[in-house]
C-alpha cells in the first residue's frame, strides 16, 4: 500500500500533522508513506523511520519556470507511484490541484473553504466545530479511512546523534533549562522582549539552577539580544545556530518553554514537554500546545481573538502588552512545581497530560487573575 500526505508548511502545521503518519503506519505497518513538504522543512522529516521518501516543494519561488519544471517532474513520478490515497492536510488550491493530478485511487482532504481545494477531494473531513483543535481535525481524515485513533505512538523520536551532538556543543547537562521562544511570524503574536527579560529575573530568583535559552531564527536574533541586554542570569543565546533537528533535541532536553504562538510551542507539545503559551490575536482551543491548551495565556478583551496578523486597536498590542510578566512567572513556576512533584510519583502515576482526540480544550481551573488560561 502507497500513501502520499500532502502538508509542506509551515514547521508548527507539519509537527501537528505528524500523528497521520504515525497511526498510518501503526495500523498498516506495510504501507510505504512519502510526504510532499516545502524544502526548508526537510530536514525535519529527513530520515524518519515511518517514511519511504520526502518530496521536495520549492515554496518560495514556486511558479518560476525551473521550479515549475521540477514541480512537472515530482508530479510525473507520484503519478507513476498509483498511490492508494492521497492526503491532502493543506487544503488550498496548489496542493488541492497536485492531490487531484496525482490520480490516487482515493483523494482525501480537509473541508477547507478557503481556495476551494475540497473540489479536488473523493472525500473531505470535517471540522466538528470552530473550537476544534488542528491535530484533531487532521486525524478526523484518519477516522474517515477506518484508521484507529489513538495517543500510542511516539509524536518525534529522538536523534541520538543530534542529541549528543548539542550536548557537545553547548552545557545541556549543567542547568535545568527554560526555553524562551520570543519570535513568530506575526508581529501582533509577540510578547514583548522586555516582558521576557522581566520573566527571567523573576523565575531565576525562585531556583538559582535554572539556565535560560532563546530559540529562533537568524532574524529573531534581535529578539535575543534585547532580551539577554544586561541579563543577570545564566542565558544562552542559541538564535540562528541550530538546524531543526538540533531545535528538537534543545526543547527535548530543556525542563519548561515560554512561548508565543509559533511552530516550536508545536514541537515542544509534541515532546509533551510542559508549555506556557502567551497568546493574543489566535485562539488557542484550535491552534494552542496540543493537550496543554489549559496552559495558554491570555487578557481577556472584546477583540480576542482577532484572528489578524494586523492589530488595529488604538492601543497597539494591548492582548499581550497588558499580560503582564508576574503573571506568566506565576504560571511557569506553578509548572515546575507541578513537574517536579510529578518526578517524585510512581510512574503509573507521572504520565502527563494526554488529550482525547475529540476533546477541543482541557480545563481552565488554574486561570491567574486578571487573565484568561484559555
Amino acid at each position: 500500500m502507497k500513501v502520499l500526505i500532502l502538508k509542506p508548511s509551515s514547521l508548527g502545521d507539519v509537527v501537528q500533522a505528524l500523528p497521520v503518519l504515525r497511526l498510518i503506519k501503526l495500523h498498516r505497518p506495510d504501507s510505504d508513506v512519502y510526504w510532499w513538504v516545502d524544502s526548508n522543512l526537510v530536514p525535519l522529516l529527513d530520515g524518519d523511520p515511518d517514511l519511504a521518501g520526502v518530496i521536495q516543494f520549492q515554496r518560495r519561488g514556486w511558479a518560476g519556470r525551473a521550479n515549475l519544471l521540477r514541480l512537472w517532474q515530482d508530479l510525473r513520478w507520484v503519478r507513476g507511484q498509483s498511490f492508494d490515497w492521497v492526503i491532502d492536510l493543506q487544503c488550498l488550491a496548489r496542493s488541492g490541484a497536485f492531490a487531484w493530478l496525482a490520480r490516487g485511487r482515493l483523494t482525501v482532504g480537509l473541508d477547507e473553504p478557503r481556495e476551494g481545494a475540497r473540489g479536488f477531494y473523493d472525500r473531505v473531513a470535517r471540522r466538528a466545530s470552530f473550537h476544534t483543535h488542528a491535530v484533531d481535525w487532521y486525524l478526523e481524515v484518519l477516522r474517515s479511512l477506518n484508521v484507529p485513533v489513538h495517543q500510542n505512538f511516539d509524536w518525534l523520536p529522538v536523534r541520538r546523534q543530534v542529541a549528543e551532538g548539542i550536548r557537545r556543543k553547548w552545557p545541556v547537562d549543567e542547568r535545568q533549562w527554560i526555553v524562551l521562544q520570543p519570535g513568530a511570524r506575526w508581529l501582533n503574536k509577540r510578547w514583548p522582549t522586555g516582558h521576557f527579560r522581566k520573566l527571567m529575573e523573576q523565575v531565576a530568583a525562585t531556583d538559582a539552577n535554572l539556565g535560560f535559552a532563546v530559540l529562533g531564527g537568524s532574524d529573531d536574533r534581535p529578539l535575543a539580544q534585547a532580551i539577554l541586554a544586561q541579563a543577570r542570569v545564566p542565558a544562552l543565546d542559541l538564535t540562528g545556530q541550530l538546524s531543526l533537528p538540533e531545535m528538537v533535541e534543545w526543547i527535548r532536553s530543556c525542563r519548561l518553554m515560554v512561548t508565543n504562538d509559533t511552530g516550536p510551542m508545536h514541537v515542544a507539545a509534541a515532546l509533551r514537554k510542559p508549555v506556557v503559551a502567551l497568546f493574543g490575536p489566535t485562539e488557542p482551543a484550535r491552534t494552542g500546545p496540543y493537550g496543554q491548551q489549559g496552559q495558554a495565556l491570555r487578557v481577556s478583551l472584546p477583540c480576542v481573538p482577532c484572528l489578524k496578523s494586523t492589530c488595529y486597536r488604538n492601543i497597539q498590542m494591548e492582548c499581550l502588552e497588558s499580560l503582564p510578566p508576574a503573571l506568566v512567572a506565576q504560571a511557569v513556576c506553578a509548572r515546575l512545581s507541578t513537574e517536579q512533584l510529578r518526578a517524585h510519583l510512581p510512574s503509573a502515576l507521572a504520565k502527563p497530560f494526554r488529550a482525547q482526540p475529540r476533546s477541543p480544550v482541557s480545563g481552565t481551573s488554574n486561570s491567574l487573575p486578571g487573565a484568561d488560561s484559555a
